[in-house]
């Protein structure tokens, strides 16, 4: 279940990623920090910033969006400035990229990272059209 987040926490991924995440995205993690989305490809599981509140919050977000970032990074295929926010479970994941001329301000498009074939499909032009 999905609670909110502190600013600092998603700062920290900011600096740990060498990003500045767009404005919807941060807002609406602020207010929910993970939870399920659901495209007509798949259904997602976002990927929380890691709260480190307390312990009860700290098991709950072990599997972050750095962690899970700089896990994917090393897979062939996977784009090294992609920035992974979701998984299906079955390889596939939703990702956000930055802008081609500044590689650390991310995109408000969402993106799916076919895993078999490194393919990537733009699904959302705003974060708000698939989160809410």
């Amino acid at each position: 279940m999905p609670f909110p987040v502190e600013q600092k926490y998603i700062k920290e991924a900011e600096v740990g990623l060498g990003v500045e995440f767009p404005k919807s995205f941060v807002e609406k993690m602020l207010k929910l920090n993970g939870g399920e989305v659901s495209t007509d490809e798949d259904d997602w599981i976002l990927y929380p910033f890691f709260d480190k509140l307390n312990t009860k919050r700290m098991s709950r977000t072990c599997n972050h969006i750095i962690l899970e970032t700089n896990q994917l990074r090393r897979i062939m295929g996977f784009p090294e400035n992609g920035i992974a926010i979701a998984g299906n479970g079955g390889g596939d994941h939703l990702i956000l990229l930055p802008f081609e001329g500044n590689q650390t301000k991310i995109k408000e498009k969402i993106y799916i990272w076919l895993h078999e074939t490194g393919e990537i499909i733009e699904i959302a032009n705003l974060i708000e059209a698939l989160i809410e």
